[in-house]
């Protein structure tokens, strides 16, 4: 599955390669590769005006990392309506899978029932995967609204859009006391991470104000209900729901629901997400359960607490989240791994020392200072493994042992660092 590469990309990534110059050509080949890649070999079209993007190497789209694929694209959707379409074609579809079930991750691209179908769960032809994990419904609302305020484009909000915009908020609410939900997922497998225990219900919890998350974004289960960083990310969509339904759609009561829910979760984080760390210091916990138990952890997976300022959660020179992200880079992280060739942040989802591609481009991009990214960048493509491609997890003394020879989210990322540190940024 092979496409052409609008104009405007060809001219997009040649300005790149100019901008990377004589010094800089190992980064400007592997954006080449990369920015291309995910037009050339992940996106398919329909006539409908919708738009699917395989995740890559599986025959599914994510509504995560979908979103996560076509956001660096929204530099050239201004001026390039072809762009512009497939964004808000992706858009028009993520909502009509929504609409679909709210509770899923990972949709196939026709009812055809492939996938996990033997989950124990409420499965449906259209259902790749059916892990609940709430950055899944963040990420669609995300590129609604950056696409709308980076170009003004609104054909992306169809009934779909208000639906979903209405079954999300309703779901979210649901979920503020889990012992009301429905949801259930139970998966037979050696693997723990796969699957939710106490009958498929999950861990117990208690009700916070702030909204349950049966799996992370590494489709993991949480060990404790109460993601923090995707809380967060909600926290920052629910206020761009705000916005769109006060000044766009003039729809007071949506407004006022995406505020007040809002509002519940931020109080939530701020009432149970913060903890001390081995120094003393006050820090964002990664998961809490609301009846005292927490995790002092990262993953490499986006939304993450190191994502937080990039995610626009929190300044990125903010006291408590500088100190967050010295403890998760470091051994206070069991998922902090350093070897001869790299060190950083890698997952339950992947082998012990094996990092992410993901969360080193996310280093770069919450960094402080230009000479940090520039160290993430050139560690990018020291560890490719002379693909020209990002990967998913690499061991850290050998880069040549990776995970996932197709991985558009993490292309993307490297792409992303890049377009930042040349000055191309997207605010959250």
């Amino acid at each position: 599955m092979t496409r052409p590469i609008p104009t405007s990309v060809k001219q997009f990534m040649a300005k790149v390669e100019t901008l990377c110059g004589d010094q800089h050509p190992d980064w400007a080949l592997n954006f080449k590769t990369s920015f291309a890649n995910t037009l050339e070999t992940t996106l398919k079209t329909y006539e409908d005006g919708t738009s699917f993007l395989l995740t890559g190497d599986i025959p599914a789209m994510w509504l995560r990392d979908s979103t996560a694929q076509m956001k660096p694209y929204l530099f050239l959707a201004k001026e390039d309506e072809e762009i512009r379409k497939i964004i808000a074609g992706l858009v028009k579809r993520q909502f009509r899978y929504i609409c679909i079930d709210p509770y899923a991750n990972a949709f196939n691209e026709e009812a055809n029932g492939k996938g996990h179908q033997t989950d124990r769960t409420q499965m449906n032809p259209w259902i790749w995967e059916r892990k609940y994990e709430i950055d899944s419904l963040c990420y669609p609302i995300q590129l609604a609204y950056l696409l709308y305020r980076e170009t003004g484009s609104t054909d992306q909000f169809n009934d779909d859009f208000h639906r979903g915009v209405e079954l999300i908020l309703d779901l979210w609410t649901v979920e503020q006391d889990h012992s009301q939900s429905p949801y259930l997922f139970e998966r037979d497998t050696w693997r723990k991470e796969d699957t939710l225990t106490h009958a498929g219900k999950g861990s117990p919890v208690a009700p916070t104000g702030m909204t349950w998350s049966g799996f992370r974004p590494s489709d993991d289960a949480c060990q404790y209900g109460y993601l923090i960083p995707s809380n967060m990310f909600a926290v920052v969509v629910l206020s761009y729901l705000e916005n769109l339904y006060n000044n766009l759609f003039h729809n007071e009561p949506v407004a006022t629901r995406a505020k007040q829910l809002k509002e519940a979760i931020q109080s939530g984080i701020a009432d149970h997400a913060l903890v001390q760390n081995s120094k003393g210091e006050t820090i964002y916990a990664y998961e809490v359960d609301g009846l005292g138990q927490f995790s002092i952890m990262d993953d490499a997976n986006i939304p993450s607490l190191l994502a937080a300022p990039y995610l626009g959660f929190c300044a990125k020179d903010d006291p408590i989240y500088l100190a967050t992200r010295r403890t998760i880079l470091s051994q206070e992280n069991p998922y902090y791994y350093q070897g001869n060739a790299a060190a950083g942040i890698g997952s339950s989802h992947t082998p012990e020392n094996y990092i992410w591609h993901i969360a080193l481009a996310l280093q770069g991009l919450t960094a402080l200072d230009q000479d940090s990214k520039k160290e993430m960048l050139d560690l990018l493509v020291a560890t490719d493994a002379g693909t020209h491609l990002m990967h998913e997890g690499f061991d850290v003394n050998d880069p040549y042992q990776y995970t996932r020879e197709w991985f558009s989210w993490a292309n993307m990322m490297f792409c992303e660092l890049l377009l930042d540190y040349l000055g191309f940024s997207i605010a959250p």
